[in-house]
């Protein structure tokens, strides 16, 4: 194992305690204090310390008659959330593989994180051509068709602070940056339920994205698709917003059931 950076030397306690819960998850069998200390390189004191603190919240457990240590209740609490959470993205990634099936570009699913637009999943088409935003990947919120759905269903006062304190950042030529443009625009989404961007995020790239919806109709996901106008009009990339809904209602109806 090559030696630590002083930064890495100086990451918090926080990232450390992750450090050693990772380290003892990934053994084949329990882990001693030198052990955890050579995969880790946490110095011995703060180890020592750590340690016991994860050992007292239930996240290690330290093996009887032995100076060794292995998964604690807690640790094996995660481990079931995450097998959950896979049988989310399964069923998830399922249905986008199915709609860029039938589209024949990429398509991804997101959410929205504050004012970024993230996206939580994505499928990419076998083309040469195509954008690599791979999930966690954050874009604008005012100047892509996911982050404008988003925008159009956001309680009025809200929508309005993001418009006008604070500067609409330009990325094109075609990028809207005038506030009351924008709210007209809106409009028209918040009225049709489908949103459009022509080559206002990146210079090329136009997408089509319609809303995901949970309980009591409100939007928390959005689905859309990708191309770039070369190989895909906007045009006709409209003429696949059936496919588009049919798969938002799908994810809506997945959602639902893991909630």
């Amino acid at each position: 194992m090559p030696p630590k950076t002083a930064k890495e030397l100086r990451r918090p306690p926080s990232l450390r305690s992750i450090e050693i819960a990772e380290a003892v998850a990934r053994a084949a069998r329990p882990l001693s204090l030198d052990e955890i200390a050579a995969t880790t390189a946490i110095p011995k004191p703060t180890l020592h310390r750590l340690i016991n603190l994860l050992v007292d919240s239930g996240v290690l457990l330290r093996e009887p008659h032995a100076k060794t240590y292995s998964a604690g209740e807690r640790l094996w609490g995660i481990a079931t959330g995450i097998a959950n959470h896979a049988s989310l993205r399964n069923e998830r990634h399922a249905v986008l593989r199915n709609l860029v099936d039938q589209i024949g570009e990429t398509c991804n699913f997101t959410t929205l994180d504050g004012t970024d637009v993230v996206y939580v999943d994505r499928v990419e088409a076998a083309w040469p051509l195509r954008m690599h935003l791979h999930p966690g990947s954050r874009v604008p919120i005012h100047c892509t068709s996911s982050g404008k759905l988003y925008l159009s269903h956001m309680p009025a006062r809200q929508r309005r602070r993001l418009l006008y304190e604070v500067p609409l950042k330009r990325y094109t030529g075609k990028t809207i940056t005038d506030p009351a443009r924008l709210e007209q625009e809106l409009a028209r989404i918040r009225k049709s339920k489908v949103s459009t961007d022509d080559e206002g995020y990146l210079a090329g790239l136009i997408s089509v994205a319609v809303p995901v919806w949970g309980r009591n109709r409100r939007v928390i996901g959005t689905v859309a698709v990708h191309a770039p106008n070369a190989r895909l009009s906007l045009k006709h990339a409209l003429g696949h917003v059936g496919l588009l809904k049919r798969a938002a209602g799908d994810l809506g109806r997945i959602y639902r059931q893991f909630k």
